[in-house]
Protein backbone atom coordinates (compact mmCIF):
# COMPACT_ATOMS: atom_id res chain seq x y z
CA UNK A 1 0.00 0.00 0.00
CA UNK A 2 1.21 3.47 -0.80
CA UNK A 3 2.41 5.34 2.24
CA UNK A 4 0.26 8.34 3.15
CA UNK A 5 3.28 10.66 3.06
CA UNK A 6 3.71 9.96 -0.66
CA UNK A 7 0.27 11.29 -1.54
CA UNK A 8 0.23 14.78 -3.03
CA UNK A 9 -1.31 17.73 -1.23
CA UNK A 10 -4.44 18.87 -3.05
CA UNK A 11 -6.46 21.90 -1.95
CA UNK A 12 -9.70 21.17 -0.12
CA UNK A 13 -12.63 21.04 -2.52
CA UNK A 14 -10.36 20.96 -5.59
CA UNK A 15 -12.36 18.36 -7.49
CA UNK A 16 -10.29 18.88 -10.65
CA UNK A 17 -7.10 18.34 -8.64
CA UNK A 18 -8.36 15.07 -7.15
CA UNK A 19 -9.63 13.94 -10.55
CA UNK A 20 -6.23 14.78 -12.06
CA UNK A 21 -4.63 12.52 -9.45
CA UNK A 22 -7.15 9.79 -10.33
CA UNK A 23 -6.08 10.19 -13.99
CA UNK A 24 -2.44 9.71 -12.87
CA UNK A 25 -3.52 6.47 -11.22
CA UNK A 26 -5.34 5.38 -14.40
CA UNK A 27 -2.13 5.90 -16.40
CA UNK A 28 -0.51 3.19 -14.22
CA UNK A 29 -3.00 0.60 -15.44
CA UNK A 30 -1.58 -1.72 -18.10
CA UNK A 31 -3.36 -0.93 -21.38
CA UNK A 32 -5.28 -3.76 -23.04
CA UNK A 33 -8.14 -4.00 -25.51
CA UNK A 34 -10.30 -5.92 -23.04
CA UNK A 35 -10.75 -3.37 -20.25
CA UNK A 36 -10.64 0.32 -19.40
CA UNK A 37 -7.74 1.99 -17.60
CA UNK A 38 -9.47 3.58 -14.62
CA UNK A 39 -8.04 5.39 -11.61
CA UNK A 40 -9.63 6.04 -8.23
CA UNK A 41 -8.81 8.10 -5.14
CA UNK A 42 -10.54 7.64 -1.76
CA UNK A 43 -10.53 10.85 0.28
CA UNK A 44 -11.44 11.97 3.81
CA UNK A 45 -13.21 15.17 2.74
CA UNK A 46 -13.24 16.68 6.26
CA UNK A 47 -9.49 16.26 6.80
CA UNK A 48 -8.72 16.79 3.09
CA UNK A 49 -6.56 13.66 3.19
CA UNK A 50 -6.14 10.86 0.68
CA UNK A 51 -6.95 7.51 2.27
CA UNK A 52 -6.18 5.18 -0.62
CA UNK A 53 -5.67 5.03 -4.37
CA UNK A 54 -6.22 2.35 -6.98
CA UNK A 55 -6.15 1.57 -10.66
CA UNK A 56 -7.45 -1.21 -12.91
CA UNK A 57 -5.42 -4.42 -12.58
CA UNK A 58 -3.27 -2.98 -9.78
CA UNK A 59 -3.89 -6.02 -7.58
CA UNK A 60 -3.81 -9.67 -8.69
CA UNK A 61 -6.73 -11.55 -10.23
CA UNK A 62 -9.10 -13.20 -7.78
CA UNK A 63 -8.08 -10.85 -4.95
CA UNK A 64 -9.77 -11.71 -1.67
CA UNK A 65 -11.71 -14.52 -3.32
CA UNK A 66 -13.57 -12.46 -5.94
CA UNK A 67 -13.32 -13.96 -9.43
CA UNK A 68 -11.73 -11.96 -12.21
CA UNK A 69 -9.62 -8.87 -12.50
CA UNK A 70 -9.52 -5.95 -10.08
CA UNK A 71 -11.12 -2.57 -10.76
CA UNK A 72 -9.74 0.75 -9.49
CA UNK A 73 -12.37 1.29 -6.78
CA UNK A 74 -11.99 -2.31 -5.63
CA UNK A 75 -8.21 -1.82 -5.27
CA UNK A 76 -8.78 1.27 -3.08
CA UNK A 77 -11.06 -0.74 -0.82
CA UNK A 78 -8.80 -3.81 -0.66
CA UNK A 79 -5.86 -1.64 0.44
CA UNK A 80 -7.92 -0.12 3.27
CA UNK A 81 -9.08 -3.61 4.27
CA UNK A 82 -5.50 -4.91 4.33
CA UNK A 83 -4.25 -1.91 6.32
CA UNK A 84 -6.90 -2.51 9.00
CA UNK A 85 -6.92 -6.34 8.81
CA UNK A 86 -10.60 -6.36 7.89
CA UNK A 87 -12.62 -8.01 5.16
CA UNK A 88 -13.39 -5.51 2.42
CA UNK A 89 -17.10 -5.36 3.25
CA UNK A 90 -16.28 -4.05 6.76
CA UNK A 91 -14.08 -1.09 5.81
CA UNK A 92 -17.03 1.23 6.38
CA UNK A 93 -16.31 0.70 10.10
CA UNK A 94 -12.93 2.46 9.76
CA UNK A 95 -13.57 5.02 7.03
CA UNK A 96 -13.98 8.64 8.18
CA UNK A 97 -17.54 9.93 8.36
CA UNK A 98 -17.22 12.12 5.25
CA UNK A 99 -15.42 9.81 2.84
CA UNK A 100 -15.70 10.57 -0.88
CA UNK A 101 -14.49 8.66 -3.92
CA UNK A 102 -13.03 10.13 -7.10
CA UNK A 103 -13.04 7.80 -10.08
CA UNK A 104 -12.16 8.57 -13.67
CA UNK A 105 -15.09 6.46 -14.92
CA UNK A 106 -18.43 5.93 -13.26
CA UNK A 107 -18.46 2.80 -11.09
CA UNK A 108 -19.47 -0.36 -12.93
CA UNK A 109 -22.90 -1.85 -12.43
CA UNK A 110 -22.20 -5.04 -14.39
CA UNK A 111 -19.11 -7.25 -14.44
CA UNK A 112 -18.58 -9.73 -17.24
CA UNK A 113 -16.22 -11.71 -14.93
CA UNK A 114 -18.90 -12.37 -12.33
CA UNK A 115 -16.98 -10.24 -9.82
CA UNK A 116 -18.98 -8.00 -7.47
CA UNK A 117 -19.70 -4.65 -9.15
CA UNK A 118 -18.14 -1.44 -7.90
CA UNK A 119 -21.64 -0.01 -7.33
CA UNK A 120 -22.42 -2.93 -5.01
CA UNK A 121 -19.04 -2.56 -3.28
CA UNK A 122 -19.80 1.09 -2.52
CA UNK A 123 -23.33 0.37 -1.30
CA UNK A 124 -22.34 -2.50 0.98
CA UNK A 125 -20.27 0.00 2.99
CA UNK A 126 -23.58 1.27 4.39
CA UNK A 127 -23.20 4.98 3.77
CA UNK A 128 -19.47 5.24 4.51
CA UNK A 129 -18.95 6.86 1.09
CA UNK A 130 -21.11 9.98 0.83
CA UNK A 131 -20.26 11.17 -2.68
CA UNK A 132 -18.73 9.65 -5.80
CA UNK A 133 -17.08 12.17 -8.15
CA UNK A 134 -16.94 10.83 -11.70
CA UNK A 135 -14.89 11.91 -14.71
CA UNK A 136 -16.83 10.17 -17.52
CA UNK A 137 -19.68 7.76 -18.09
CA UNK A 138 -18.66 4.24 -19.05
CA UNK A 139 -18.48 3.97 -22.86
CA UNK A 140 -20.67 1.26 -24.42
CA UNK A 141 -17.71 -0.96 -25.30
CA UNK A 142 -18.20 -3.92 -22.97
CA UNK A 143 -21.63 -3.41 -21.37
CA UNK A 144 -24.76 -1.55 -22.48
CA UNK A 145 -25.12 2.05 -21.34
CA UNK A 146 -28.26 1.29 -19.32
CA UNK A 147 -26.04 -0.44 -16.76
CA UNK A 148 -24.28 2.89 -16.10
CA UNK A 149 -27.57 4.75 -15.82
CA UNK A 150 -29.05 2.16 -13.49
CA UNK A 151 -25.80 2.09 -11.50
CA UNK A 152 -25.90 5.83 -10.92
CA UNK A 153 -29.57 5.56 -9.91
CA UNK A 154 -28.78 2.62 -7.64
CA UNK A 155 -26.06 4.66 -5.88
CA UNK A 156 -28.34 7.69 -5.53
CA UNK A 157 -31.22 5.53 -4.25
CA UNK A 158 -28.74 4.14 -1.71
CA UNK A 159 -27.95 7.65 -0.43
CA UNK A 160 -24.69 8.18 -2.34
CA UNK A 161 -24.47 11.42 -4.31
CA UNK A 162 -22.96 11.13 -7.80
CA UNK A 163 -21.32 14.26 -9.22
CA UNK A 164 -19.57 14.65 -12.57
CA UNK A 165 -16.32 16.63 -12.63
CA UNK A 166 -16.47 18.37 -15.98
CA UNK A 167 -13.66 19.62 -18.17
CA UNK A 168 -11.42 16.56 -18.45
CA UNK A 169 -13.61 14.20 -20.47
CA UNK A 170 -11.43 13.96 -23.61
CA UNK A 171 -8.24 13.32 -21.66
CA UNK A 172 -9.91 10.78 -19.38
CA UNK A 173 -11.38 8.96 -22.38
CA UNK A 174 -7.95 8.87 -24.04
CA UNK A 175 -6.33 7.38 -20.93
CA UNK A 176 -9.25 5.02 -20.28
CA UNK A 177 -9.14 3.50 -23.76
CA UNK A 178 -5.37 3.04 -23.97
CA UNK A 179 -4.79 -0.27 -25.73
CA UNK A 180 -8.10 -0.18 -27.59
CA UNK A 181 -8.26 -0.19 -31.39
CA UNK A 182 -9.13 3.39 -32.29
CA UNK A 183 -9.75 2.62 -35.95
CA UNK A 184 -6.75 4.64 -37.14
CA UNK A 185 -7.51 7.67 -34.97
CA UNK A 186 -4.65 9.02 -32.91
Amino acid sequence: MTEESSFPTIAAGDHMGYMEYAVEQARLSPPTSTKFCVGAVLVDADANAIISTGYSLELPRDSLGDPGTTHAEQCCFIKVAQKHSLPEERIGEVLPSNTVLYTTMEPCNKRLSGNRTCVDRILRLNGAIKTVYVGIKEPEVFVAQEHGTTGRKKLEDGGVAVRFVEGMEERILEVSTAGHDTGGKS
